[in-house]
């Protein structure tokens, strides 16, 4: 008898021995426990950082602190999408090989397999699914404090929104730079010259939404009686009669660099408005920050992984990434083409969210291509670029084939537009219409922003002969896809 409960002991401990291994040594099973992890990291993360981008946050360490919870929160959401999309292309491997879903997404497959991704990263193994849990995990492991320390901050006041909401209709990521000029600009002034702040940074990057949408602020709003918009052309000639009594903001534009002895005698002028008025300094000239009383807020384009999250979280709105699986791995592609600017980002997404469809992101996307190839050969430079200083692009090969030339040239001037109204039209109704598209001349708006200034990117498209450009069989079958 003992003979037998030791031999069936030792049995049950060889099982369990066996389970223990299979449980933690075996890969796959360590990659689901990896994901589930994650995924538990990401939501007491974004919880996080949603209630801080809800409070004023005074603290300079807390700031620091929230901006590397806020990249590691977005580098985890980039490994987990792309650790996902190598399941799905391992899942739908024998699919594609058998035809069914090789029209469509084919090609992204095969590259996604040759490139071990398609979004830049390599999530091949376990250990980089490790090494972005391994950041989550140190980041949150010391969040104990700042969650105390939050809340003791003061709540803003704004109405609920959900994430779609949030990137569409209110200013993305910047969170840390528009509490540090919020923090400038309710701060007591000094005797002397007036506080400047510079805010420096590339073309589009979001200078002039960054200030406008902190001036729109309750606090900031209330503590300041005017605003005062100004140009490096006209801004030592300050109009005193439109300052009221109060507190006045005065946020200088400038394109070029600026003499000391003007700037002397601006100050002079801001001086004798109020003393407790303040400037801020929008350029992209580094060399301005040495009118700085302050540190400058430097901005330059989104992180790779922010880039990504933002720009999913416009091109799926309110539906759920998780029951358009196969439009993910499009995602990357998009990302490539898009340089990271934000105005590609909008135009491109409100297209997309117009059909959650594989053949419709697809064909988009070989338009779009089509597009940036053209440029690159037309004037040797990426499209993007080319987007973003306001230069004449062609988007001809974005419209159905056969199409008449579409030349996009920069906006009109204020008086142009004033002397003749032009019709105008969106570009994601022309891409789904194209009988929309006026006789002669009009404005194209690619863009409208949702916040303010409420800017409108806007191209003049000149009046061109309705020649319909010959093409080959393969963008006649794209254009059937889309329509």
């Amino acid at each position: 008898m003992e003979a037998v409960l030791s031999a069936a002991a030792g049995d049950l401990v060889s099982r369990f021995f066996s389970f223990l291994v299979n449980m933690y040594w075996d890969p796959a099973r360590l990659e689901e426990k990896h994901m589930e992890r994650l995924q538990h990291l990401l939501l007491r993360a974004h919880t996080v950082v949603e209630e801080a981008d809800g409070r004023y946050i005074t603290n300079s360490g807390m700031l620091i602190q929230l901006r590397m919870l806020a990249r590691a929160m977005y580098q985890g959401y980039h490994v987990l999408d792309t650790f996902k999309c190598n399941q799905l292309v391992k899942e739908n491997s024998k699919e594609v090989m058998d035809g069914s879903l090789v029209s469509y997404i084919g090609t992204p497959l095969k590259r996604f397999r040759a490139n071990a991704g398609i979004w830049n990263h390599k999530v091949d193994s376990c250990c980089d699914l490790q090494g972005a849990l391994l950041n989550l995990e140190t980041v949150i492991s010391n969040i104990n404090e700042f969650v105390i320390l939050l809340s003791g901050c003061e709540r803003m006041v704004r109405t609920p929104y959900d994430t779609y909401l949030y990137v569409d209709n209110f200013m993305f990521s910047r969170r840390t730079e528009k509490q540090q000029v919020i923090n400038f600009l309710l701060q007591h002034n000094p005797l002397g010259s007036p506080p400047v702040l510079p805010i420096i940074g590339g073309s589009l990057v979001g200078k002039k939404t960054l200030v406008t949408h902190v001036w729109n602020d309750e606090k900031v709003h209330s503590y300041f009686s005017s605003v005062l918009y100004l140009n490096g052309a006209n801004f030592t000639k300050i109009d005193t009669e439109r300052c009221t009594s109060g507190r006045t903001l005065v946020v200088v534009t400038f394109v070029s660099d600026v003499d000391d002895e003007d700037w002397k005698s601006f100050c002079l002028a801001v001086t004798s408005i109020r003393i407790e008025s303040k400037v801020i300094i929008i350029s992209r000239m580094e060399s301005l920050t040495r009118y700085g009383t302050v540190k400058p807020i430097h901005l330059s384009k989104l992180q790779d992984d922010e880039y990504t999250y933002f720009f999913k979280t416009l091109a799926f709105g309110s539906a759920h990434t998780k029951d358009h699986p196969n439009l993910t791995l499009l995602i990357g592609e998009f990302i490539k083409l898009l340089g990271g600017s934000f105005v590609g980002a909008y135009s491109i997404a409100n297209i997309l969210r117009r059909d959650l469809s594989i053949q419709f992101w697809h064909c988009i996307l070989n338009r779009y291509k089509n597009v940036t190839k053209t440029n690159l050969s037309m004037f040797g430079e990426h499209l993007s670029l080319r987007v973003r200083i306001r230069y004449p692009v062609d988007f001809t090969n974005f419209l159905p084939a056969p199409a008449a030339p579409l030349l996009l040239m920069p906006p009109r001037t204020e008086a142009e537009v004033f002397e003749r109204k032009l019709p105008k039209i969106r570009i994601g109704d022309l891409v789904v219409d194209p009988t929309l598209r006026p006789k002669g001349e009009f404005d194209l708006v690619t863009w409208e922003s949702q916040i303010p200034p409420y800017t409108e990117f806007i191209y003049h498209v000149p009046y061109c002969a309705q020649k319909h450009p010959k093409t080959t069989l393969r963008r006649k079958r794209d254009a059937s896809i889309c329509l």
